[in-house]
């Protein structure tokens, strides 16, 4: 049995899910997800609640999908009802984030050159209110935030010796000693 798949999944109000064979379309207040059903997996709905359940609870790659699937829909509901957000803060002596327009900005991260970021179609950026070298971004789909969040990670790496690049708020980044502590 799988812990997460066999939980219900309650849908708050404003959103609504239509289910075919093999698509689950969730609408809400923040936009539209789609999730294609995995084979043997099958989603129902009554009075606002969802369930999860499997053809064959034998089948190693069906339960698998299971709780997978369960999880999916979860993110999805929530991201449609409340959305998500993710900061991302930058430290290094010149490095800054130039917020152009809600979908756009140029970093400054030691290169020669500024490095201009388009976000992809439902995710928005904005600047923080308090700390100049810190950024929001916020969609409503959880994995594509997660991407893209690793994409302007993945431009400057937090380094170890000094600790610059960009990183998530609460990131620990680890520390390096340097050639000199071993004198």
């Amino acid at each position: 049995m799988s812990r997460i798949g066999k939980q219900p999944i309650t849908l708050p109000s404003g959103v609504t899910v239509e289910i075919s064979p093999e698509l689950v379309t969730i609408k809400g207040a923040k936009g539209t997800l789609h999730f294609n059903i995995l084979e043997g997996v099958s989603v129902a709905q009554d009075a606002g609640i969802l369930t999860v359940t499997i053809a064959d609870a034998t089948n190693k790659q069906q339960k698998a999908f299971w709780g997978l699937t369960r999880a999916m829909i979860q993110n999805m509901v929530t991201g449609v009802s409340a959305g998500y957000t993710k900061a991302l803060e930058i430290i290094g002596v010149g490095y800054k984030f130039d917020i152009k327009s809600p979908t756009k900005m140029e970093l400054a991260i030691g290169f020669s050159h500024k490095v201009l970021v388009d976000a992809p179609a439902g995710v928005t950026i904005t600047a923080d209110a308090t700390e100049k070298n810190r950024i929001h971004i916020a969609s409503h789909d959880k994995q594509l935030l997660g991407y893209f969040a690793a994409y302007i990670r993945s431009l400057k790496k937090p380094e170890p010796y000094k600790g610059k690049g960009i990183r998530y708020v609460g990131e620990h980044v680890r520390r390096k000693a340097g050639k000199t502590a071993g004198k």
